[in-house]
């Protein structure tokens, strides 16, 4: 008899254990299964005029302000008349429309002038040259023409007078090249310059 009793204790707080560890299951598999889920979408707000306060003196009524709706109450359907009404808008605005080529062009104002002036550009001026050969400082004043018919030249240097003819040289330096009835031709070797001395008159 005793042994009976003492079985049926140790069903007894086996029951309750196992009660209690199916309980701890159950309640684990469905906390993690309830994090999996996902979250119910907010509900949109709906703002509304706030009510008028209570006048000064009056007692509040404690009823609260409706401040939002239920999304079981908004209406999911699309509304074609409001759709169709924005399709038909057309663009008339009084500025230039840039999808137009024959829209009126925008009057751009011209910049205004800059006060500092611009320097002219420089002139190109070439290198000087050589000097000129001084001239020759002779003056053929007439001809003598000897029997053989070669022509001499008068000439005057200063207060000198020499007379040559074809190749003569004068004062070391001067050339006599041709001698004509008009003109002789002298060169300065100096500066191996050659000028035609007219005959004065």
């Amino acid at each position: 008899m005793r042994i009976g009793t003492e079985d049926k204790k140790k069903l007894a707080i086996l029951a309750v254990l196992g009660t209690l560890g199916i309980g701890s299951i159950v309640y684990i598999y469905t906390s993690f299964m309830g994090s999996d889920a996902p979250a119910p979408s907010a509900a949109p707000v709906v703002t509304t005029k706030p009510a008028a306060p209570p006048a000064k003196g009056a007692k509040s009524s404690g009823t609260a302000v409706k401040i939002g709706t239920a999304s079981t109450e908004l209406d999911p359907t699309l509304k074609m008349g409001p759709m169709l009404a924005t399709e038909s808008l057309v663009y008339s605005g009084s500025g230039r429309n840039i999808f137009s080529p024959a829209s009126m062009p925008i009057d751009i104002p011209k910049p205004v002038a800059s006060v500092r002036k611009t320097p002219p550009p420089p002139v190109y001026t070439p290198p000087p040259g050589p000097p000129p050969p001084p001239p020759i400082d002779l003056k053929f004043f007439g001809t003598a023409t000897l029997a053989n018919g070669k022509r001499q030249a008068f000439l005057l240097k200063g207060d000198d007078v020499f007379l040559a003819a074809d190749g003569d040289v004068v004062q070391r330096r001067y050339k006599v090249i041709t001698v004509s009835a008009n003109s002789i031709l002298v060169e300065d070797m100096a500066n191996n310059n050659r000028q035609t001395l007219p005959l004065l008159h």
